[in-house]
């Protein structure tokens, strides 16, 4: 029997019922913060545990002016006034790391030859995963999130992953959201429309 029950009102409209991209951020993320926010993100399920994600915390003026000249002018203010962004990335050299993380099996070897034959896809999907276990452990910490396209992802792999098989997924920035940055909520589709039970 599971050890856990259902959070409660508070919780869910923390992390989902109330919780909004923002446009606009403020306040400040410490060093501890960050490492809070990715020992909880690192337990989110992956395939074969294989956690293909990489993360990179942009934070100084140096590492903004490097990311800059990739944001597409819609996101490029907020991005340079918010207090960190995250560059969710992918390895796709992940399968190096599956003796230790999922060492009962050989899973290396489901995984070698041509990367963009066998380990682009697990790597994207796998990765993406790991991007929402970010923002709701961000969210669980009482930050607020800003998750975004709108960028050349072959700059940001030229200025950040040069000489290595990590390759961008989308970026999400952090901080204390401003409510007066947000527009009202957009519809979702109702369970019937996404959704069967079969």
């Amino acid at each position: 029997m599971s050890l856990f029950h259902p959070l409660d009102a508070a919780a869910l409209d923390q992390l989902f019922v109330q919780a909004r991209t923002y446009n606009s951020f403020g306040g400040e993320i410490d060093d501890a913060t960050l490492h809070r926010l990715y020992d909880l993100l690192k337990y989110g399920p992956t395939a074969a545990n294989s956690t293909p994600a990489r993360f990179v915390f942009v934070r100084s003026p140096e590492a903004k002016a490097r990311l800059e000249p990739a944001l597409d002018a819609g996101n490029h203010d907020k991005t340079m006034a918010a207090p960190v962004t995250v560059i969710v990335a992918y390895d796709l050299d992940f399968h190096h790391k599956l003796p230790l993380l999922f060492p009962h099996t050989d899973a290396r070897a489901w995984f070698e030859g041509p990367a963009m034959e066998k380990r682009f896809v697990p790597a994207l999907r796998n990765g993406s995963l790991q991007g929402a276990y970010m923002m709701l452990a961000a969210r669980s910490l009482g930050l607020d999130c800003g998750p975004m396209s709108g960028f050349d992802n072959a700059k940001v792999d030229a200025a950040f992953f040069a000489g290595t098989q990590w390759k961008s997924n989308f970026l999400v920035n952090l901080g204390k959201g401003d409510p007066a940055s947000i527009f009202p909520r957009s519809p979702r589709l109702s369970f019937d429309e996404a959704c069967r039970i079969e």
